[in-house]
């Protein structure tokens, strides 16, 4: 019992860290020339969450620790490949066939918890192509 009420009163406590809530979409200023609308649409739901400042805050994001680990994949997810700030470099844009292609993105936990991201082995290999033909057509600025 003493445990238990230790483990809760720590959750508690760590409620108060305030790291994990600043839930703020900056402004989405570019975006690159998408070679056809469905593949903004798929990168919308597979990729924007943590690549773009179009993120929807699920309602979990405001409970540590699981906040903590959200706020963190999408400051990262950010600052590698943002498609709502395509006016900067992109350090990571010329890697994305091969991310989505051979499955690393989105991340498995992403796809478990949003059904939208879950794509067949056809979908996924379109969306890799298709981003592809996105970064090649338009280019972010180099770095």
């Amino acid at each position: 019992m003493k445990f238990a009420l230790i483990v809760f009163a720590l959750f508690v406590a760590i409620q108060f860290i305030p790291y994990g809530r600043d839930h703020v979409n900056p402004p989405a200023v570019a975006e690159p020339v998408w070679d056809k609308p469905s593949t903004r649409e798929a990168a919308q739901r597979a990729c924007f969450d943590c690549h773009s400042n179009r993120t929807v805050w699920p309602a979990y994001a405001r409970v540590a620790p699981i906040s903590w680990l959200l706020q963190h994949d999408v400051e990262e997810g950010r600052a590698a490949l943002n498609f709502t700030e395509w006016h900067r470099p992109q350090e990571h844009a010329k890697d994305v066939r091969e991310e989505v292609g051979e499955n690393h993105m989105p991340p498995l936990i992403y796809r478990l918890m949003h059904s939208g991201a879950r794509m067949s082995a056809e979908e996924r290999a379109e969306l890799a192509e298709s981003l592809a033909r996105t970064v090649a057509a338009s280019p972010p600025p180099a770095p």
